[in-house]
């Protein structure tokens, strides 16, 4: 029997066997049939006993190689989001999603102050002073690059707290009363007030480079800090942000006596805080600085919790509370 009967004669007993089996199991010699690889996917289908081929899912083109936009084929049944706005045009950011975007709410009260009492209380605050005099020696009336490095080290609280949190929840076996979430909220919402400044002042190599340092620093810093006391590390927090208040507040006087050009707005800034088209810089920095009070609040509020003995497990989260 020459070479052509034998692998019609093995085809046909490799496909009564399983028509999938004869793409697969073919012998060496017959090098002048195709192979098809089965893709992972359809390799998945058909372990769960689901033979159909599936397409590939078309996702919209994302970055550019040599100026061309190369779009992303996916055969894991993930569709793309087609998000619009309430007008009907399309969602450009990636960033965050129409759900997430608010109204600050700009009557809170930026002038609160808690005032340390106790030797915990005191120390967090000298900490804060200590820390915010090399900060305004090298940045002075620089509000652009102060902001960034403020919003840089502003998103590390929330994200070490969120974190460690989530961590003690499932090794406790309890529930953790909804400030995660909120903790995680307030990293997110820092993060957007970055995003947001970078649109306006691009960072020069040498101020990505202090950003680098102090986050690292900061990062390790307040972890530690949160492992040993989470009351204690809360107050820092509050107090970080009546200083992060205090210095959009110095920011709008600037804006107002003409000392920095009030802008327009970013797009993003008008899309997260819903702003009129209209919007300028100070219409930023005033929802950012709001922001800021809110998260102060919380902040103090929860090293108030603590100290008082309570657990975050059984003191609900103030979640939406920008």
């Amino acid at each position: 029997m020459n070479h052509s009967a034998m692998a019609k004669v093995s085809g046909l007993l490799l496909r009564k066997v399983s028509p999938q089996a004869s793409r697969f199991s073919r012998p060496a010699y017959m090098g002048w049939m195709t192979v098809h690889p089965m893709p992972a996917r359809e390799q998945s289908t058909l372990a769960s006993g689901d033979a159909k081929e599936e397409k590939p899912i078309q996702v919209p083109k994302t970055g550019s190689e040599n100026g061309e936009q190369k779009a992303i084929v996916s055969y894991w049944g993930v569709p793309p989001a087609n998000l619009t706005k309430e007008d009907g045009s399309p969602w450009k950011w990636h960033c965050f999603r129409p759900w997430e975007t608010y109204k600050a709410d700009i009557s809170i009260d930026v002038e609160k102050h808690h005032k340390p009492v106790k030797f915990m209380d005191k120390f967090a605050y000298w900490t804060v002073q200590a820390l915010k005099i090399p900060t305004h020696m090298f940045f002075q009336r620089k509000h652009m690059c102060h902001a960034m490095l403020l919003e840089t080290v502003a998103a590390v609280p929330g994200m070490v707290g969120g974190m460690l949190l989530h961590c003690q929840s499932p090794r406790r076996f309890e529930q953790s009363g909804g400030w995660i979430k909120a903790l995680l909220e307030e990293a997110e919402n820092e993060r957007m007030h970055l995003m947001t400044f970078i649109e306006l002042a691009k960072p020069q190599w040498y101020e990505r480079a202090i950003v680098f340092a102090v986050q690292g620093v900061f990062f390790n810093a307040y972890f530690l800090t949160y492992l040993a006391s989470p009351k204690v590390a809360h107050r820092i927090t509050g107090y970080l942000e009546e200083e992060a208040v205090r210095s959009y507040t110095e920011f709008l006087k600037d804006l107002d006596n003409g000392s920095f050009e009030n802008v327009p707005a970013p797009a993003i800034a008008i899309d997260y805080w819903r702003l009129p088209a209209e919007s300028t810089l100070r219409d930023v920095v005033e929802v950012i600085r709001a922001d800021e009070a809110h998260h102060r609040d919380v902040n103090h509020y929860a090293s108030d919790i603590q100290c008082q003995g309570h657990q975050f497990k059984d003191v609900p989260a103030p979640l939406g509370y920008h």
